[in-house]
């Protein structure tokens, strides 16, 4: 067998278990190990690119290696749950942030030996700088939202975005009819990174688990354009996959939110101010845990609604153990999940998986909605965009048309919260000042573990 041979053997292995690995992603029962199983696609991978001729400077990819290695580790195994969205779009837009390095380097390489490549060459290279750099810049925003070091709205002209893209193709147009230039492909980064910035700057928070799978799917096509360039099989396969999923994925939760992806980018929520008049009059009612507890005990179906306030509580350890003591007493507890729950796709699920809860127990809102009607607690923790709802009555709200939870269905209302702030979105729940409704206030997970003390009392 020549080398050749061997490499493309190694790439075939390496696509099947990229694929496998891809697929066990699906459920939290074999995340794990799909994830183990990609990883070791991309040895492979990173094996096979590494045995073909004339790879580089073996130096500079050994000090790569050990540099991402030494900080690649360490931070994904101390960042906390909390913080997962952040380290999710971070490395996304690392990720777009290299491809668009490689396309300047490819592109130098080429004035040097001569002057524009190929367009069978240069027409992906400049596809990867654009969305590459679109990719980096605007997933470094996306972190500063979700840290909340960027706060408030920041309106941007839909025209200068529109400009902004006009003159990336126009400079990409230039190169492609044979125009040699450095700094023309230089401009072409910095507005495409103007562009990523500012496309991603006024969206709402409730709107950035979409963001979040968008800038994926980018990073996954400039990767696979990338790939094109450099004739790197796996490269190409490996972003197309990305692309592919993040696509799908992007989709699935801009129809889960009854919006278009268009509508997403341009019309972000947040505004706040129509839904806050549907709360005005209306009376907040407090609980104890006690109180709770009682009506957990006897209740023949609980359906808990888990949101970030969850995740930065990290209560989800406590409401299993609470689940569980229910459970043991003959009631029904099931987990109502809404598509953008959280702060990134799937953010509930893996909280709730952390902590052992039964995947089938898990349901998503399609399913669950239609049991609320004889629910006779819901017991909603730290949720607030995707309980409220004004989406369904307030016409002038922001989230108007946006599909919910219908937790206002279930026979009483129990809110966890620290507080009556409003949600990530920023826009206030008239479902806080219902009639069914009764508010915990304190901090979550103490709140949970207190009325678990007391059911155990009942």
């Amino acid at each position: 067998m020549s080398r050749n041979d061997a490499i493309t053997l190694l790439y075939i292995v390496s696509f099947a278990l990229f694929i496998v690995g891809l697929r066990m992603l699906r459920g939290p029962r074999t995340a794990v190990r799909g994830n183990q199983v990609a990883a070791v696609g991309m040895a492979i991978a990173v094996i096979a690119t590494l045995l073909k001729p004339g790879v580089g400077d073996w130096g500079l990819i050994a000090a790569g290696l050990v540099i991402g290695t030494a900080i690649g580790i360490p931070a994904a195994r101390a960042v906390r749950m909390t913080a997962m969205p952040q380290m999710v779009a971070l490395f996304n837009g690392v990720g777009g942030g290299a491809v668009a390095l490689i396309s300047v380097v490819e592109y130098r390489e080429a004035l040097k030996h001569g002057g524009n490549p190929e367009l069978s060459v240069l027409i992906p290279i400049l596809f990867a700088a654009i969305i590459g750099s679109i990719s980096f810049w605007g997933s470094i925003v996306a972190f500063l939202k979700l840290q909340e070091s960027l706060k408030g709205r920041f309106p941007i002209p839909r025209a200068l975005n529109a400009v902004l893209v006009a003159v990336a193709v126009a400079l990409a147009v230039a190169l492609v009819a044979g125009t040699e230039s450095e700094l023309v492909f230089w401009l072409i980064l910095l507005t495409a990174g103007l562009l990523g910035v500012l496309a991603v700057l006024p969206i709402g928070g409730a709107d950035m688990p979409v963001v979040i799978s968008t800038l994926n799917a980018f990073t996954g096509l400039s990767a696979a354009a990338a790939g094109v360039a450099l004739d790197n099989t796996a490269l190409i396969v490996a972003g197309m996959l990305v692309g592919a999923s993040g696509s799908i994925l992007t989709r699935q939760m801009a129809e889960a939110m009854n919006r278009s992806i268009g509508n997403v980018f341009f019309s972000g929520l947040g505004a706040g101010g129509p839904a806050a008049a549907a709360t005005e009059g209306g009376t907040v009612r407090s609980t104890s845990a006690a109180d709770v507890a009682i009506q957990l005990s006897y209740a023949r179906l609980v359906v808990v609604v888990p949101g970030y306030g969850m995740a930065v509580a990290q209560a989800q350890r406590a409401v299993a153990d609470l689940a569980s003591e229910l459970e043991r007493r003959g009631v029904e507890v099931l987990y109502g999940i809404h598509p953008v729950a959280g702060r990134m796709p799937g953010h509930m699920n893996v909280l709730l998986a952390e902590a052992d809860v039964p995947y089938e127990n898990l349901k998503e809102m399609d399913d669950i909605n239609g049991e609320f009607a004889r629910t006779d607690v819901a017991l909603v923790i730290g949720a607030n965009d995707v309980t409220n709802p004004a989406a369904r009555n307030v016409a002038d709200s922001p989230i108007y048309g946006m599909p919910i939870l219908d937790v206002d269905k279930a026979a009483s209302v129990i809110v966890l919260k620290r507080s009556m702030s409003s949600g990530f979105a920023g826009i206030d729940n008239p479902l806080f000042y219902g009639e069914k409704t009764s508010m915990l206030f304190g901090d979550a997970k103490a709140s949970v573990s207190e009325v678990l003390s007391e059911v155990q009392k009942v």
